[in-house]
């Protein structure tokens, strides 16, 4: 069957016929979800085995465009038996009926390609943060997930450890009230720091074992390079969301969330360092600005990046919270002198800092937290892991914590920063029109590249 037979068919409305039911029982004698896994190497490996470490998931497909290098071996070695492909379009044309589920990690521009097809032929969709590489992306997978009735989950792992309850608890219980101010910051290294580059990098032979075509799903075309593979990717405005997309997700997502800050009507660029419009900054400093939500007064959100951009911290801030779980840059180990990523949030007569991932809050002082120990609510054990949660959902017995719902709104403020970041300039959103009012060029750039021809099909599958 040719790799576009699935796809041709959903186009003229036969995804109707092929929809799964918003739940579904696992199709496996063994109770487990089917689950084909898009993405086995470096993060993608993490993901398999995370997930498959449930007892929840029959792994039925392995996909990767680079299957057989070194860095999806210890995956192909785990599940000899188990189907193997470097095209999820082959994929799903061929043993489509076999799969319930499907993980996407894979780099951050080819979240939507997959993602979209899935969730078209009714399959339930564990998808790496951020969700898309742009604002329309992400828009038009939100849509998708309402229009197919399927379970979704973005992998921001703190929704479903302490920090998500305990956030929501202490907010319930008015511990957290009037926010008016978050310092968020992520002040370690990243690949493109102490890079230039002047324009796209120089053609290079395509490995052997690599399927350049599809790697590059629906981004524009790019003569191949290793400096775009294998985690570089995130380099680069083409392919990647920066600091701010890769952590923003752990950081800010319960503050989003259950301060229902939504969309921001400004994004002001405060300082940005070594502006280049191919790869992100060496720092920045990014002002966003939400309005009031109902009884809610405003919240300015100021996000640091950079190795030398330190915020400014509150002056009694005790040892800054680490989630252990947290994995370690590719490009060294964590710095817990004040650096590891974090945010502090300043609400009415608390001030609180907190870390990343499931990292939880302290009220600072800590003396002030000492005297208050007896009026905090109690927080509710995680019945779930992230992963778990997941599989969980799609068999009908929990809900996911982080859907795209939820998840979609979050990343596209991710997206918004990222856009002025990319063309160093302040920015005005209207939340209603959601189109950037200000400034022409960056409006255009909320609905990112062009697709590539016979990669156009996915944009019409909302």
């Amino acid at each position: 069957m040719h790799r576009r037979t699935v796809l041709k068919g959903v186009l003229m409305g036969g995804a109707a016929s092929i929809l799964a039911p918003r739940f579904t029982l696992a199709a496996s004698s063994t109770g487990k979800v089917n689950l084909a896994c898009c993405g086995i190497g470096n993060r993608g490996a993490e993901v398999v085995t995370a997930l498959h470490a449930t007892g929840m998931a029959n792994i039925v497909a392995l996909c990767d465009t680079d299957i057989g290098a070194a860095h999806t071996v210890d995956v192909l070695r785990k599940f000899p038996d188990v189907p193997r492909f470097r095209d999820f379009r082959q994929m799903f044309d061929k043993i489509g009926k076999d799969i319930e589920a499907v993980s996407v990690a894979v780099p951050d521009f080819s979240h939507f390609s997959i993602s979209m097809l899935a969730m078209s032929l009714g399959k339930h969709v564990y998808c790496e943060k951020p969700m898309g590489n742009s604002f329309r992306q992400i828009e038009l997978m939100m849509r998708a997930e309402k229009k197919y009735r399927v379970v979704t989950q973005m992998g921001n792992q703190g929704h479903s450890e302490a920090s998500y309850f305990q956030f929501k608890a202490w907010v319930d219980a008015g511990i957290i009230k009037n926010v008016t101010k978050i310092t968020a910051y992520m002040n370690m290294p990243r690949r493109w720091h102490g890079m230039k580059v002047s324009g796209p990098l120089p053609r290079q032979p395509v490995p052997a074992t690599l399927d350049w075509d599809v790697w590059l799903t629906t981004a524009e075309f790019h003569e191949y390079n290793k400096g775009y593979v294998n985690g570089d990717w995130r380099s680069w405005f083409d392919f990647g969301n920066g600091a701010l997309g890769d952590w923003g997700a752990h950081i800010i997502d319960t503050a989003h969330e259950f301060l229902h800050l939504g969309l921001p009507t400004e994004i002001d660029v405060e300082r940005l360092d070594g502006y280049s419009p191919f790869i992100f900054p060496q720092a920045s400093t990014l002002a966003f600005r939400f309005p009031a939500r109902g009884t809610q007064p405003p919240v300015d959100l100021r996000w640091y990046d950079g190795q030398t951009n330190l915020p400014p911290l509150p002056n009694d801030m005790g040892e800054v919270a680490v989630d252990p779980n947290i994995p370690l840059p590719s490009t060294g180990s964590l710095d817990l002198d004040n650096r590891a990523p974090g945010k502090v949030i300043f609400g009415e007569g608390l001030t609180f800092q907190g870390g990343s991932h499931g990292s939880t809050l302290q009220i600072i002082p800590k003396s002030k937290e000492t005297e208050m120990a007896s009026k905090l609510p109690p927080v509710a054990a995680s019945p779930s892991n992230h992963f778990k949660n997941f599989l969980l959902s799609c068999k009908g017995e929990e809900n996911c914590r982080s859907p795209f719902a939820v998840a979609g709104p979050l990343c596209q403020v991710l997206a918004l920063g990222v856009v002025a970041q990319r063309v160093n300039a302040n920015l005005v959103f209207d939340p209603a029109s959601k189109k950037i009012i200000n400034h022409k060029v960056a409006n255009e750039l909320l609905a990112g590249a062009l697709p590539r021809k016979e990669w156009e099909q996915f944009d019409r599958l909302a």
